[in-house]
């Protein structure tokens, strides 16, 4: 099957699966799409010979698609500039601390505690799980996903300074979690010196290299756009800027998600402000919304499609389960201590810790992480305990969001 098949058959899916939810379920598009790919691929499973080799086909067809180099390495530029073009650049510099904390200091506490009490876990259940491959656990699934709850937050009336935040955070902790996951993976398979100062070198060199790079880039975009007024043109620019932006910083081996996220949040407001017309905005925000639009379509639509592809075995399923409150309570921590600190400096909205813990919801980067690991068992297991993981964090967590939110408010 070449790329054109599959491609096509994604987007079938996608559109006939949005169909279904806006018709019939009216849950959130994210979720709506995840749980329809879902049920749909767990029906194929279990009705087995049944479907003539359907189930077989649809199996081939996930592994076929590499979802990690997919997702990590074509489409998550995509979705970090369309993130990153609509944020306003004076909202975030307002929670810049709250968000910059979180984003590093956050993912690093959430990355130990989950390893820390993984290993514990996998131990007590006979889980032989390696040390650093437990680590590697809680990286993956440190970085948060907004999609699925954002149109949530807005619509159960979420104050601007708590999304401010969700979305700050989510689009950092991306690049910031890939740059921790990418040193203990180089610990694990023996690619990566181990010392502080080769660590902390290769931090700077991917995180503020990845930044530098961003602005410099995002800059040159902003001066070729202020030379025309074409909205055809100016709208090329961007998504060269988003695509040859991002593979060069790869190339280069700087944090290409920061980099892009500075460029978008570069081009998103000055960009916007003193280089485009009425007329180029207009059309450069209806392109990068129907971008987004469609590729976390097909995206959650993937990721429902993945449990084709896991091991199901006792043990991995347990853990799974038992890793969810562990990843909550690591969350918690690693929000509930930094802002109960920053409380005597600043104000927060009522139940924000809360809000934060359980509005931190795992999505397509964690899986595409777990999916990139070493093949082998180790690999098959955290596999399927971080799909768990995210199914539970966008399902439930992602369908009660709302209703926390209403609830704060009255507590307000």
């Amino acid at each position: 099957m070449n790329l054109f098949h599959i491609i096509s058959i994604l987007i079938t899916l996608a559109a006939a699966f949005s169909y279904i939810n806006f018709r019939y379920l009216k849950l959130p598009s994210a979720i709506g799409l995840m749980l329809i790919a879902m049920l749909t691929s767990l029906t194929l499973l279990f009705l087995g010979p049944l479907t003539h080799g359907v189930e077989e086909q649809v199996a081939d067809l996930v592994a076929s698609i590499d979802f990690d180099d997919t997702l990590l390495h074509g489409m998550l530029s995509l979705l970090l500039f369309a993130g990153a073009l609509h944020v306003n650049l004076g909202d975030l510099a307002k929670q810049r601390w709250v968000i910059a904390v979180l984003a590093t200091a956050g993912v690093l506490s959430a990355t130990f505690m989950v390893g820390y009490m993984a290993y514990w876990l996998f131990g007590f259940i006979g889980l032989e799980i390696p040390f650093i491959y437990c680590l590697l656990l809680g990286a993956l699934i440190a970085p948060t996903d907004p999609i699925a709850v954002l149109g949530i937050l807005a619509k159960a009336g979420a104050p601007k300074t708590l999304e401010t935040k969700i979305v700050g955070e989510s689009l950092f902790n991306d690049g910031v979690a890939v740059v921790v996951f990418l040193v203990l993976l180089g610990i694990a398979t023996g690619e990566g010196e181990v010392s502080a100062l080769s660590i902390a070198g290769l931090f700077v060199q991917e995180v503020i290299g990845g930044a530098l790079y961003g602005l410099a880039i995002g800059g040159a975009a902003y001066w070729m756009l202020k030379q025309v007024d074409d909205y055809t043109v100016e709208v090329l620019i961007t998504l060269a800027l988003t695509t040859g932006g991002y593979a060069l910083a790869e190339a280069l081996h700087i944090s290409a998600p920061i980099a892009i996220v500075v460029a978008g949040l570069l081009i998103g407001n000055h960009g916007r402000m003193f280089a485009m017309s009425d007329k180029t905005r207009e059309h450069l925000d209806n392109f990068w919304k129907l971008v987004d639009e469609i590729l976390n379509a097909v995206l959650f639509v993937l990721i429902g499609m993945e449990v084709l592809v896991l091991t199901y075995q006792e043990e991995f399923l347990l853990a799974g389960l038992l890793v969810i409150p562990m990843t909550l309570f690591a969350r918690l921590i690693a929000v509930g201590l930094p802002i109960g600190l920053m409380r005597y400096s600043r104000d927060f909205s009522p139940m924000v810790v809360t809000i934060l813990t359980w509005g931190g919801l795992r999505g397509g980067i964690s899986v595409a992480l777990a999916l990139s690991l070493p093949a082998g068992e180790v690999r098959d297991t955290l596999v399927t305990i971080t799909y768990i993981v995210v199914a539970f964090s966008i399902i439930v967590q992602g369908l009660t969001i709302g209703p926390l939110v209403k609830y704060s408010k009255k507590v307000n």
